[in-house]
């Protein structure tokens, strides 16, 4: 979901990159062709046939975002399957990697996309960048994830965005926290909340999307006129307003208890407290279409000068040893069903029961547009 979360953006700093060993090569053994009885002066020599060299590793290219993460154990137990070395190559956000791609066209940078979301899709599709491939496994995916019925997309993980808010803060003030989306223009929730930029955010454009089906293109740019009236707090990006600006947010110096963030949030900060926490600090907004379902997708990049090795890992990203891996390494869930979730996320990573959804075709066809109407109504 950029989002994928792509997840965390920002959040996982560390990245997989395996540098797998090239097999040593063998010298050759030269082979003597043995004397005949008689000798036959008149004979050319034999020339010494060499042993066969083992052939090192080929080199598969995966172009994501910057989010991306996956264990060193998986990636390793692919790339010894294939002998195979992967390079992962970062590119930027989830929407600044998918342009690079697009420039990329027709000498693709890569073989293999992952990070394209629903947000992105048909402009995906449209650009027409990747080469239709049916996984094998893919039968097991639920039919809601399946956005594309010529295969050129693939969906591997989703996520939630929703309004996170800091319960200590409503706790001591006595403030019962935000249920819906009317409520964060309720004065008692003046300059609470803060929200990311929709032209420079993942979260920030999945919350803009929200605000679209929850109140319909007649309504929308009325609420976001009442939040500005309301001193809501915009930033750039995730980082800076859950860091920085939120006050739920584990050593953050932030005032605001109310940030755009992920419904996998809360888990986070179980996890990456190291014990000192046993329940999450924030909770999620989760009511019916408050958050946003965001589902990020990987395909093969037309071009790839490595089509099978391409469709081998096409695979493996569906199958549960990869799937299984997701949510450790970027705090959202698989689309694989059978896929086994961590304990501290069955514990405390929540699915809204009812996510806003828009088809990726609406969005494509309308997203500058809004994010125009937005931006001249919010920062001019």
């Amino acid at each position: 979901m950029g989002r994928g979360y792509r997840w965390l953006r920002g959040w996982m700093l560390l990245t997989a990159l395996i540098a797998a060993c090239a097999t040593p090569t063998v010298p050759p053994t030269p082979t003597s062709v043995p004397a005949t009885v008689t000798p036959v002066p008149t004979a050319s020599p034999v020339p010494a046939t060499p042993t066969p060299t083992p052939s090192g590793p080929r080199e598969l290219v995966l172009m994501t975002h910057d989010s991306f993460n996956v264990s060193e154990e998986v990636l390793r137990e692919f790339e010894q399957r294939y002998n195979v070395r992967v390079q992962i190559l970062k590119a930027g956000d989830a929407g600044t990697a998918l342009n690079k791609a697009i420039l990329a066209k027709g000498a693709p940078l890569a073989d293999v996309f992952f990070g394209v979301d629903n947000t992105f899709f048909s402009r995906a599709i449209r650009e027409d960048l990747f080469e239709p491939y049916r996984p094998q496994g893919l039968e097991e995916i639920p039919q809601e994830f399946l956005l594309d019925p010529e295969y050129r997309l693939i969906p591997i993980d989703y996520g939630d965005v929703c309004l996170n808010y800091d319960k200590k803060y409503f706790r001591e003030k006595g403030l019962k926290p935000p249920e819906t989306l009317e409520d964060l223009i309720r004065p008692e929730y003046r300059g609470l909340l803060v929200v990311q930029n929709p032209a420079t955010s993942s979260p920030g454009l999945a919350f803009m999307l929200t605000t679209i089906v929850y109140f319909g293109e007649e309504r929308w740019l009325d609420f976001w006129r009442a939040l500005k009236a309301n001193d809501v707090k915009i930033t750039e990006g995730w980082e800076d307003a859950y860091f920085k600006e939120f006050s739920g947010a584990a050593g953050s110096p932030g005032t605001r208890p109310i940030v755009v963030s992920y419904a996998t949030s809360p888990a986070a900060e179980v996890y990456f407290s190291e014990g000192k926490l046993t329940e999450p600090p924030t909770g999620n907004v989760l009511g019916k279409n408050t958050c946003f379902r965001q589902i990020e997708f990987a395909g093969i990049l037309k071009g790839t000068k490595n089509r099978d090795l391409a469709e081998r890992w096409m695979d493996f990203m569906i199958s549960l040893r990869f799937q299984e891996d997701v949510p450790m390494q970027m705090f959202v869930f698989p689309v694989h069903p059978k896929a086994r979730l961590p304990e501290f996320f069955q514990k405390f990573a929540e699915v809204p029961p009812e996510p806003a959804r828009m088809d990726p075709a609406r969005i494509d066809a309308n997203r500058e547009r809004w994010i125009q109407e937005w931006t001249d109504l919010m920062l001019r």
